[in-house]
């Protein structure tokens, strides 16, 4: 019988997406109760230890963070296991960088760097989506949830990849679904709640990470690798 919070995760039990070898050691750390869920956040060891490689262990993440120098939505973090999650942007002040974390089109969280204007800003989901100024806390700005919009799919088998709502189907009793069509015309389908609006017509709201969300076949990422290896060679 279980008795009171959960306090550990071992390593094969935690997301993919954290992309942690299963041979390094037996744990993983477990992000803290916060405003994602742990299958959707990323932890903030993971992002600096893992992704920008600014440490090699976790005591080092520990001795960054108590330093005061992360900063989380304009928050100091100091909880080495703080559950970052889609939109939140990481502010380094030190080296005067500024991260947003969006998903790429493998659905892992990119290592996606935005300008300092840019890291004033957050989008959240309201069923439509509206613009917060992080310094303040108000809404500046709003996009209703409607067809033509560029959206990101936030959940499911297209986690990750973007494009503009072409029609919604409303199904009482069941889930919502949505058609959207990317850059490259390919159209899919995804439930509603996957769907998180980021720009008015095809102008995003918020810069997008390398590939603009279009998901290549297997073919195609081949071919691209090709052609970059030739051309470097």
């Amino acid at each position: 019988m279980a008795r009171g919070p959960k306090k550990h995760l071992k390593r094969v039990a935690a997301p993919k997406h954290w992309m942690l070898d299963k041979l390094t050691g037996v744990f993983a750390p477990r992000p803290s109760t916060g405003p994602h869920k742990l299958r959707e956040c990323l932890p903030l060891i993971i992002f600096l230890r893992n992704r920008l490689k600014y440490a090699l262990t976790g005591d080092e993440v520990k001795k960054i963070c108590m330093q005061r120098f992360i900063k989380i939505d304009g928050k100091v973090r100091t909880d080495i296991t703080y559950p970052a999650g889609f939109m939140d942007v990481i502010s380094i002040e030190k080296t005067g960088e500024h991260f947003r974390l969006v998903y790429d089109t493998k659905g892992r969280f990119a290592v996606h760097r935005i300008t300092a204007e840019e890291a004033k800003y957050k989008l959240c989901k309201v069923n439509d989506t509206i613009q917060i100024d992080l310094e303040t806390g108000k809404i500046t700005d709003f996009i209703k949830f409607d067809t033509g919009n560029l959206c990101m799919v936030t959940g499911g088998a297209n986690l990750g990849r973007i494009g503009v709502i072409t029609n919604r189907e409303r199904h009482p009793g069941s889930f919502d679904v949505v058609h959207v069509k990317d850059a490259n015309g390919n159209s899919f389908a995804t439930r509603l709640s996957n769907i998180f609006v980021i720009g008015k017509g095809n102008k995003p709201w918020i810069s997008l990470p390398r590939g603009k969300g279009i998901r290549l076949t297997n073919a195609e990422e081949r071919d691209k690798r090709l052609a970059a290896k030739q051309s470097s060679g």
